[in-house]
């Protein structure tokens, strides 16, 4: 598991990536007009870690820079991304490029779910003629008003965990969001989207089991909706109970039956949260 020492904080991590990645790919700092930070680590409730990082733009005299630091557990880092990528399909664009950053010093409190922090930092450069090209035209969301993880305590960088109630949060919002993409790549009149045309699955990874699970959870609305056709054992145990992936059988057989099609496309994208 990685972690900082007491000599790094969010506002240095997120200084170090961004300064290796301006300096390892010649970039001119007058030529980045968006930075945006994405986190859920505060150590300041009023001054962004934005405004931290711009320190490394002063020698340039660069101070036309847009953006803000975006505070959400998890899913800080993603809104960092849209913004930026909508900043750069908008009228307001300027022709410059765009700098994502996305960490989190992440800690818990004694227990089981300490194992599931972490610390890491990534910046990504966003710009035309990119060798990894975002389609933006076909997007899902689906926001909901849970407790399950939250840190209402101002003096403790220890947040608040219902274990259960984030799990199935996390696996009802994964559904929702496949429903949403398929239906508005339908309505766009492309192909429905499944995961027998989708090369690479990548999901949001705090402990390895939880993406396993999603992926089972797609395979299994895979099978719902005719796209995948079930093993005679599996329709057999079907026919037996309606209870779905909830009878612990059945989603062993399904968790079975998706093996092949997990180590094709999203194994090996926990190769980091597995070494790191």
């Amino acid at each position: 598991m990685a972690f900082a020492s007491d000599r790094e904080d969010i506002n240095s991590i997120s200084m170090t990536v961004l300064a290796a990645l301006v300096n390892n790919y010649d970039i001119d700092w007058k030529d980045i007009g968006r930075l945006e930070i994405g986190t859920e680590t505060l150590i300041d409730k009023s001054k962004s870690t934005k405004t931290c990082l711009m320190e490394l733009f002063k020698n340039s005299g660069n101070h036309d820079v847009e953006g803000v630091t975006t505070v959400n557990a998890c899913y800080g880092g993603t809104n960092a991304l849209f913004n930026t990528l909508n900043w750069m399909e908008s009228s307001a664009w300027d022709g410059r490029y765009g700098v994502v950053i996305a960490a989190d010093l992440a800690v818990y409190a004694k227990g089981p779910a300490r194992a599931t922090g972490g610390a890491g930092a990534v910046a990504m450069l966003i710009g035309p003629n990119a060798p990894l090209v975002i389609e933006t035209s076909i997007r899902s969301s689906f926001f909901d008003n849970q407790y399950d993880f939250y840190k209402p305590d101002p003096n403790s960088e220890y947040p608040t965990v219902d274990g259960v109630l984030s799990q199935n949060t996390y696996l009802n919002a994964l559904v929702k969001c496949y429903d949403g993409i398929k239906s508005k790549s339908l309505a766009l009149g492309k192909e429905d989207i499944s995961l027998m045309n989708t090369d690479y699955l990548c999901f949001h990874s705090p402990y390895s089991k939880l993406v396993q699970k999603s992926f089972t959870q797609l395979y299994w609305e895979d099978l719902n909706n005719g796209v995948l056709s079930p093993s005679d054992e599996l329709l057999s145990k079907l026919e037996e109970t309606k209870e779905g992936l909830k009878n612990k059988e059945i989603n062993k057989l399904v968790t079975k039956e998706s093996k092949t099609l997990w180590k094709e496309k999203t194994d090996m994208t926990l190769h980091l949260g597995r070494n790191c």
